[in-house]
């Protein structure tokens, strides 16, 4: 095997596929990229037992072949390669590296030992990269961090017709988005399945600026391919908790104010509020009042807002909370559905919303 590519493109291709390796395994071989030249293009694949990665680029490749080398030996060596030309070839036993006066020999792995990479499941249907990115970046943030409850780590994908949609709870918040997508084939029946976050928040940042990317998808894995990437992960065990009663608030008051304005007022009161000590808003017909602290530490700012339905309301949400669903929004205005103390909160990015974020209201301050 040997092959001309440029630095920079390689060290890309080695970053997507290399992202997938375990950081400990029994197997050696599975700490391996496998990198195959042919026809002008240079694939770079890695897998563990959870998911795969796949990327293909254009590279002169003067004699094809295969060679599995340490995957995040290459990547350090790839870091650190002068930009321009490098020249990667086998020789015996070894993959020589060679970027200018640069030169780097790594030892080959065993392809035998190898397994066969998983093939890409189902093809389901079509996604666009861009608003799938954004779609998952804006739920991936009310995602558990307990490992002792796996599903809740995850971010749950369902599909309905053109309607895809996209939720995570950590049980004290919960964030749902709603997208359209385009179903294809004889698969159009509907799906209901929980990804890792983690493993989707990646995926969906690598698909964006890539256009339409596949959806593929069966009882134990997902895939995704676009712009020359293709990935697979396997899909967690259980179902979240439903959202739809939660989010069905009845009769509740609501408000709206602008999203940008209250975002920077609670960063800016917050920086007294400690531990898990709240920030309260105060609702009146035409404006919004922020406090925190207690006693002598003690922050407030007021707000112009619309309130429709009781004269005055109080809440008070963790402040951490609140940032992480208001920075989600990519609205002018945020809305607030409200129920009252201590109650269930939902903020959206509309008078209805496709993105919703819930919040359990704490106990104002006194």
């Amino acid at each position: 095997m040997e092959f001309r590519i440029d630095s920079t493109v390689l060290t890309d291709a080695v970053a997507w596929a290399a992202r997938v390796l375990p950081a400990r395994s029994p197997l050696p071989v599975l700490g391996g990229l496998l990198l195959e030249a042919a026809d002008g293009r240079l694939r770079v694949s890695g897998l563990d037992h959870e998911a795969s990665a796949r990327v293909e680029v254009e590279a002169d490749t003067d004699v094809e072949g295969r060679a599995l080398v340490l995957g995040r030996r290459l990547l350090d060596i790839c870091k650190v390669l002068p930009r321009g030309h490098t020249d990667i070839a086998v020789e015996g036993a070894r993959l020589s590296v060679t970027s200018g006066d640069a030169r780097f020999g790594l030892s080959l792995l065993p392809l035998d030992d190898y397994p066969a990479p998983p093939e890409l499941p189902e093809v389901r249907g079509l996604v666009d990269g861009d608003a799938f990115a954004a779609a998952v970046g804006q739920v991936a943030v009310a995602a558990g961090r307990d490992d002792s409850l796996p599903v809740l780590t995850g971010i749950r994908l369902a599909l309905d017709g053109t309607t895809m949609t996209l939720a995570a709870t950590d049980r004290y918040r919960y964030a749902v988005r709603t997208l359209e997508w385009k179903p294809g084939g004889d698969a159009e029946e509907p799906a209901d399945v929980v990804v890792p976050a983690r493993r989707l928040t990646e995926i969906a940042r690598s698909l964006a600026g890539t256009g339409p990317a596949l959806l593929a998808l069966d009882g134990g894995s997902i895939g995704f391919e676009s712009g020359g990437l293709r990935t697979t992960t396997r899909l967690l065990d259980g179902r979240l908790p439903r959202h739809d009663k939660l989010f069905a608030l009845g009769d509740h008051a609501r408000a709206a104010t602008d999203r940008a304005s209250l975002t920077e007022a609670v960063k800016r009161v917050a920086v007294v509020a400690e531990g898990d000590s709240p920030v309260q808003l105060s609702f009146t017909p035409t404006a919004i009042q922020l406090q925190a602290g207690y006693e002598d530490d003690i922050a407030s700012q007021r707000l112009p807002a619309v309130l429709t339905g009781p004269d005055t309301l109080t809440v008070a949400f963790n402040p951490g909370y609140l940032l992480d669903a208001l920075t989600t929004l990519d609205t002018r205005e945020v809305h607030f559905h409200l129920l009252g103390p201590g109650q269930r909160a939902l903020l959206t990015d509309g008078p209805e919303g496709t993105h919703r974020h819930l919040l359990m209201s704490v106990k104002p301050l006194v």
